[in-house]
């Protein structure tokens, strides 16, 4: 089949990019929350099955992390990366079926990789502005929230879930 796109292309770079999980139910929803959410209408994609969480130093993931790392530096030094957005989503599979989490577990969880995955890409760029969100369902659509990135925060003991 040969295909032309209608969308126009455009050169110029955004400097972002975003890590977030593979699952296809919420692909659309990414690309709604970083292009309209966080005006970002062309950005770097890192999609991978449980996105953020395989740079959360998994000893079953540490292949796939230390790939995904290198990819983030040479974004960063080709693209002139200066913003990287993490995105977690409610009901991953990476998590239930891999690592076998769920329950209220989980989402403390998720947001302590979030922590771990800015750090470990913070120690492999030096990029300073990192962000994580968590998409959960919300009348038919996402929720998108912001996950506080700082090492308070990596420990789900003293992390208290959002409402």
């Amino acid at each position: 089949m040969d295909y032309t796109s209608p969308v126009e292309y455009n050169q110029e770079r955004i400097h972002a990019a975003a890590v977030y999980c593979s699952d296809g139910r919420v692909g659309e929803h990414f690309d709604d929350f970083l292009h309209n959410g966080l005006g970002l209408p062309r950005y770097d994609r890192v999609a991978l099955p449980g996105g953020p969480a395989r740079l959360a130093g998994y000893a079953d993931a540490s292949i796939e992390e230390r790939a995904v790392i290198e990819e983030l530096k040479f974004l960063a030094d080709a693209h002139g990366l200066t913003r990287i957005v993490l995105i977690q989503h409610e009901g991953c599979a990476f998590y239930q079926h891999r690592l076998g989490v769920d329950g209220e577990d989980l989402r403390l969880l998720q947001d302590a990789d979030l922590v771990k995955a800015a750090d470990a890409i913070r120690d492999a760029t030096g990029l300073g502005q990192i962000e994580g969100y968590y998409a959960m369902r919300s009348a038919g659509g996402m929720r998108f929230l912001p996950v506080p990135l700082d090492k308070h925060h990596a420990n789900p003991a003293t992390r208290n879930r959002p409402t």
